[in-house]
């Protein structure tokens, strides 16, 4: 065994150990799909249990049956818009219930197949237009900058509109 070999070998312990501690500074969460035939694929999401069906979109070979995966992107998006606002409003007890979201996905009319625009419009209840009359372009920001938002390839437009209800 070469010395360098033995470096490695001393080192892997120690390695692992900060390999682990890695993994545990950072929130990993597993999804299990079974692919069931006929484009219709069953995802359980490990920590819960909870399951989700998909389908192929009719324009895609499929019956549009259920979402389809390019759906559950845009799905990710308006809830991780509105969990993250509705996390805002917890902390500066703003009133936020019944703020809805609409996503709007296009796919690109020519391959390679993908998402080309997810248009989002944020309409915010009338009561949180005087509550958080200051905290309009914090509550934009942090929509804007989601988790899900900001993991989007560049090549995906995302224009936001937010619809300030008045009472």
């Amino acid at each position: 065994m070469c010395c360098r070999a033995r470096v490695c070998q001393n080192l892997w312990p120690k390695l692992r150990i900060v390999a682990n501690v890695a993994e545990e500074n950072r929130t990993v969460v597993d999804i299990y799909v079974e692919y069931q035939g006929d484009l219709h694929c069953r995802a359980q999401h490990g920590p819960s249990g909870a399951v989700l069906v998909t389908d192929a979109p009719v324009d895609n070979h499929g019956l549009g049956a259920s979402f389809s995966a390019t759906d559950l992107v845009a799905t990710g998006l308006g809830t991780c818009i509105a969990t993250v606002l509705g996390i805002l409003a917890k902390k500066r007890d703003y009133r936020l219930e019944g703020m809805r979201v609409h996503v709007k996905k296009t796919m690109t009319p020519a391959p390679p197949r993908r998402i080309a625009e997810l248009a989002v419009e944020i309409t915010l209840p009338p009561g949180a237009t005087a509550s958080v009359s200051d905290g309009r372009a914090e509550l934009e920001r942090v929509a804007e900058e989601c988790p899900v938002r900001l993991s989007l390839l560049d090549a995906i437009a995302v224009p936001m509109h937010f619809e300030w209800q008045r009472a």
